[in-house]
């Protein structure tokens, strides 16, 4: 299955006309989060996508609530948070938010690691695992040389042992990719990437 992947797009125009026609040539399209700013602007997101030509599986990032994203997600759009979905056979699991809380202040919507923990555990099997924010120690270094990931998610990583383990979130590392056990990590970005993952 061919993979379009992105997260972080916090409105940009461009970048979302450079994503939907891109997602011609693409079997599914994952938005790892942050598709808005501070809980404004969600439904004009979620509209610079509308003519996108595969599936999407959407995960929430902190600047939007899993009932936001649910609420202004086209047809076309599965969102997951806590859950997962199966799409012709390849299993994906999402969970969004800031994990762990960040301190970016009320607006932001974020989980502890115990409750990433619990929500983790519901995943027993999954080929791409999608999260906003990313594992401890891989992709998540801010300008400031801190590593700020998730400890939650990177031990659901290495139980679940994804192909792919796609996030977000850390702007500083957008673009970075590391390896957690057999399973590829990468931050995204706002930008266009591809994978590809047989079922």
């Amino acid at each position: 299955m061919k993979i379009l992947a992105f997260s972080d797009l916090h409105l940009a125009r461009a970048r979302a006309a450079e994503i939907v026609a891109a997602s011609a040539g693409a079997d599914l399209v994952i938005g790892a989060g942050d598709f808005c700013n501070m809980r404004q602007g969600l439904p004009e997101a979620m509209a610079l996508l509308e003519g996108m030509q595969a599936p999407m599986v959407a995960v929430p990032g902190n600047a939007e609530s899993a009932d936001e994203l649910r609420a202004a997600a086209g047809p076309g759009v599965t969102v997951l948070h806590g859950d997962g979905c199966t799409i012709d056979g390849l299993k994906i699991f999402g969970l969004g938010y800031g994990v762990p809380r960040t301190p970016f202040g009320a607006w932001s919507c974020d989980l502890s690691e115990a409750f990433a923990a619990e929500l983790l555990a519901g995943c027993e099997k999954a080929h791409v695992l999608v999260t906003h924010s990313p594992p401890k120690g891989v992709a998540d270094m801010t300008s400031a040389g801190q590593s700020v990931g998730s400890t939650a998610i990177r031990a659901a990583i290495e139980r679940i042992r994804p192909r792919l383990a796609l996030c977000g979130h850390i702007h500083d590392s957008w673009g970075k990719e590391g390896r957690v056990g057999a399973s590829r990590v990468v931050n995204l970005g706002p930008r266009v990437s591809w994978f590809e993952v047989d079922p």
